[in-house]
């Protein structure tokens, strides 16, 4: 299956209401086939595929989902959405769960986007983590799990950044859970844009001024 992966298309706050709307494919995550059909089928165990919605559709309810990726050894799907005026944050669901509503704009990370009466949550996912717009942070960069060889410690740990600040943190997802959750002292980075991993599982570091950067255990430090 081919994930992908749609901003809600407006300006701020989602005017056109997109992220709650079934019926576009604007904030939403969409799930197809790209095997067995010209240009493409829609599974049938799409959330709408039989009606409701557009059959496209896996999830709904994202404003800038930057970005996504699956965790192969437990089956987790990590998104880093970005947030409107307060809130950046990561929503960790199992991959095998259709029909996910992350909230946007009734929510903005784990409140409501504008606190009233109708903002009514119920059925809505609350991110696994969230963080404000504090500290010259502005926009979150979803990473990969390190399920590499070389650096054991951190083995199913997420890392993650932001496009501003350019700090490197990590927490381990389990049993429903967030724990270990770190700051690595890796000095600037300059503007993370992206995460990336080899055929070994090692992670790399995209920054906007043009660098990759690999992560390694520095020699005879201990990783904690």
């Amino acid at each position: 299956m081919l994930y992908i992966g749609m901003g809600d298309g407006g300006s701020q706050g989602d005017p056109h209401g997109n992220g709650q709307n079934r019926n576009v494919l604007l904030g939403k995550l969409l799930r197809i086939n790209v095997d067995r059909a010209d240009p493409y089928l829609v599974p049938t165990a799409n959330p709408y595929s039989k009606g409701g919605g557009r059959g496209e559709i896996w999830a709904i309810g994202l404003r800038n989902p930057w970005r996504f990726s699956f965790d192969r050894f437990t089956g987790l799907l990590y998104i880093g959405d970005v947030g409107q005026d307060k809130y950046e944050e990561i929503n960790v669901v199992p991959m095998s769960i259709a029909g996910v509503n992350y909230g946007w704009n009734t929510m903005e990370g784990p409140s409501c986007y504008k606190p009233s009466r109708f903002c009514n949550q119920a059925g809505m996912q609350i991110p696994a983590v969230s963080y404000t717009h504090e500290n010259s942070t502005c926009s979150v960069i979803g990473g990969i799990v390190y399920r590499g060889e070389k650096i054991p410690e951190i083995k199913g740990q997420y890392f993650y950044s932001d496009y501003c600040n350019s700090w490197l943190r990590s927490f381990t997802f389990a049993d429903g859970k967030v724990s270990d959750q770190h700051e690595w002292p890796v000095g600037k980075l300059g503007s993370v844009v992206s995460f990336g991993e080899d055929s070994q599982g090692e992670l790399y570091i995209l920054t906007s001024g043009g660098r990759v950067y690999r992560i390694i255990k520095s020699p005879g430090t201990t990783v904690r």
